[in-house]
């Protein structure tokens, strides 16, 4: 009698730790979908596998926290400001210039911020953990703008680059005490 108690004492504890594993993982998990948004569901359409989709945007948010990421100084903002409103002010009369410009003005803005800036796909990765509102309107603009330079675009997809660019220029912009609702990557690790 005495083992079968030991028994269903043990076949007891390996149900409750699967089940309180079961509980982590899944609270993991709606952490991961809370923090990334869209940008969650992005990652596991490309997958096609969950537990690969999940790997995928810890190891992001794991890169991420060793990147020197930092605002953009007050002086830096107003110059890229200015630059920003003269960009779109000229997107009537050349708007594929504008698309370009924008690209750049980007590409400049996270580089300061402390963005590495050699890989397109890992630079939209990155911005996708401190920015995942935005990340899908930067991948969507970029492949515009490269598009564009082999003259595969209409003006309308034109107009939406600028906009989806204006999206991630206005988020590198502010400042940390501006930012609702932003939350650092460290506190889902």
């Amino acid at each position: 009698m005495g083992t079968v108690i030991t028994i269903i004492v043990v076949v007891l504890v390996v149900l409750v730790a699967a089940g309180a594993l079961y509980a982590y993982q899944r609270r993991k998990t709606a952490q991961l979908q809370e923090r990334f948004g869209p940008e969650y569901e992005r990652t596991l359409e490309e997958r096609g596998d969950r537990k690969e989709a999940l790997r995928d945007l810890r190891a992001r948010e794991q890169r991420r926290e060793q990147l020197d990421v930092h605002p953009i100084s007050a002086e830096s903002a107003e110059r890229y400001r200015a630059e920003w409103t003269g960009l779109q002010q000229s997107f009537v009369d050349t708007p594929g210039e504008a698309v370009t410009q924008a690209d750049r003005l980007v590409l400049r803005m996270m580089r300061e911020a402390g963005y590495p800036v050699d890989d397109f796909d890992q630079r939209a990765d990155d911005i996708s953990v401190d920015h995942p509102e935005v990340a899908q309107n930067y991948r969507q603009a970029h492949q515009i703008a490269v598009a564009q330079t082999q003259g595969q675009v209409t003006t309308e997809d034109l107009r939406q680059a600028v906009t989806a660019y204006r999206r991630l220029v206005t988020v590198l912009l502010e400042t940390p005490a501006s930012r609702n609702g932003h939350t650092d990557p460290k506190d889902y690790s």
